[in-house]
């Protein structure tokens, strides 16, 4: 898959140091994904919730952090969205959340 854009992901990395390990595990997993469905990005080992509107939260860190991205499946590309503490994403509308 490919990933838009690796720049953001290196900036939430700075924001929150805690997590920079996994964000980076799961960059490395998702470089080497083909998934075409939601259903495979479930089966995928990441706890990974599809919401609609292509969108997926995986949970970050345990239940810490949420990472939002929308999924393009036919051009196998994954649009970094949101990324922040559990407390913070339950203030969010994940199906409509632009980029920050």
């Amino acid at each position: 898959m490919r990933v838009i854009a690796r720049s953001k992901l290196r900036e939430w990395q700075e924001t929150y140091p805690e997590a920079a390990g996994q964000l980076e595990a799961w960059y490395a997993a998702v470089r080497r994904a083909d998934w075409s469905s939601s259903f495979e990005v479930s089966k995928s080992g990441w706890r990974a919730d599809p919401i609609g509107n292509n969108r997926v939260v995986f949970n970050i860190k345990g239940n810490d952090y949420r990472l939002l991205a929308a999924i393009f499946y036919p051009g196998r590309i994954v649009y970094l969205k949101w990324f922040g503490p559990h407390s913070e994403y339950d203030k969010i509308d994940a199906e409509t959340v632009e980029d920050d």
